[in-house]
């Protein structure tokens, strides 16, 4: 039978570490950066933080390496703050995961750009009625309640 309780242990240091990266860790290495996720091991002594970054390769890189360098403190802090016998070991790791939806993204309003540019916008996405279907209820299409004519019909209306 599998546990939660890393995940809600890994959830728990998550929102630790978000609040003590905010307010106590003073590394000008650490720019602007958002943990999304934090994953324990099962044996609940490695917890793998996950995180995004703005900015380029090098200031990712950078906010990496200050993170490592707070790790010891914020190792510590966690211990403080969560009940655990043993606190994880934190390793970070940036999560390329949201540059890669917000390219698929990008990729796919640059397509639907070009559609519109080229007049097929919102008609290449709608179905299109067939020919000779226009103005009649589909009840009367698809033959209607076993081919009886609408009320005020009769068969001898039709020859005028």
């Amino acid at each position: 039978m599998a546990s939660n309780r890393p995940e809600k242990v890994g959830e728990q240091i998550r929102i630790e570490l978000t609040q003590l990266i905010a307010r106590e860790v003073h590394d000008p290495g650490i720019g602007f950066l958002t943990l999304t996720k934090v994953k324990v091991t099962s044996d609940l002594q490695i917890a793998r933080v996950y995180y995004t970054s703005f900015g380029d390769a090098k200031a990712q890189s950078e906010t990496g390496k200050a993170l490592t360098r707070a790790a010891p403190f914020l190792r510590r802090q966690i211990g403080q703050r969560v009940r655990l016998r043993r606190v994880p070991e934190l390793e970070f790791f940036y999560d390329a995961s949201i540059a890669q939806h917000d390219r698929i993204e990008q990729i796919l309003q640059e397509l639907k750009a070009e559609a519109d540019a080229r007049g097929e916008g919102a008609a290449a996405t709608e179905p299109r009625e067939r020919s000779g279907d226009c103005g009649v209820p589909a009840s009367e299409r698809a033959g209607g309640s076993d081919g009886a004519k609408p009320p005020g019909l009769k068969h001898d209306d039709t020859k005028d």
